[in-house]
């Protein structure tokens, strides 16, 4: 009968404890085999598409370097002196497109290119501009500089992600975020995306569901903000956390007293 406060006040702090453990953590967990077939959706191959206020380096290559100094955007030249020897390396600057989704374009003048993926524009300006180079096809390389992802909330390394491929899914910034904690909300992570048009819109994704490879914000765009709400039981803690973690160390002060006095009436 000695030992009933001692097991009564372990008990508490057990229960406390056993609150904090999450469920559903596992992702996919609806996923059956579904053979080799694959849907029109996911044999599609996702392009990212150019929004206003995106920065993008375009160059123009081929063996006619003068026709190609009328479509490169060069700034002048930087000198660099090394062992008493001259260099000058030409730098390609980069299109800022406007809000107006266009950019400046040498020789071609006002380019709408907002809404248009790489290949897109990349045929808009090959269109343009192949007639200068007689049967040559020139090489046309087009790269978005500011290609990021901003994650926060319920992850282990929350922050801002430099992508340097645009077919970057929600997956692959979850797994550079250093995964989910066990407080995040598996079945409802919401992407805020703004469009090239301005407008912005949440979406969600449900990591318990197969068919997540289906969503719209399965790829993400640049500039996507990926925010992991945290699950009831975190909600709770912070609610709660001062006073819980007081109650704790008050029980824990009781077990020690508790069983103080069991061990001085035993004597």
């Amino acid at each position: 009968m000695t030992h009933r406060p001692l097991i009564i006040l372990t008990t508490l702090v057990l229960a406390l404890s056993s609150c904090s453990v999450p469920k559903n953590v596992t992702y996919f967990q609806n996923l059956q085999a579904t053979g080799t077939q694959v849907s029109p959706q996911a044999a599609s191959t996702f392009e990212a598409k150019i929004k206003p206020k995106d920065l993008l380096t375009i160059t123009v290559v081929a063996s006619n370097q003068e026709a190609t100094k009328n479509y490169n955007l060069i700034v002048p030249q930087i000198s660099t002196n090394i062992t008493n020897l001259t260099y000058s390396q030409p730098a390609i600057q980069p299109y800022l497109v406007e809000q107006d989704g266009t950019i400046d374009f040498p020789t071609l003048g006002t380019l709408q290119v907002a809404g248009l993926s790489r290949s897109e524009l990349k045929k808009l300006i090959l269109d343009k501009i192949r007639p200068a180079f007689n049967e040559e096809i020139p090489i046309i390389t087009i790269n978005i500089l500011n290609f990021s992802i901003n994650v926060l909330g319920e992850v282990n390394r929350p922050g801002r992600l430099t992508v340097t491929n645009e077919r970057f899914t929600i997956l692959d910034a979850i797994a550079q975020a250093g995964d989910l904690t066990l407080y995040g909300k598996r079945d409802n992570i919401k992407v805020l995306r703004e469009h090239a048009n301005g407008s912005k819109e949440y979406l969600t994704v449900n990591l318990n569901d197969q068919n997540i490879i289906y969503s719209p914000a399965y790829y993400l765009e640049q500039n996507d903000i990926v925010y992991v709400e945290p699950n009831n039981v975190r909600k709770r803690t912070s609610n709660i956390g001062a006073a819980e973690t007081l109650s704790i160390s008050v029980i824990s002060t009781l077990i020690s007293i508790t069983s103080l006095l069991v061990n001085i009436l035993r004597k």
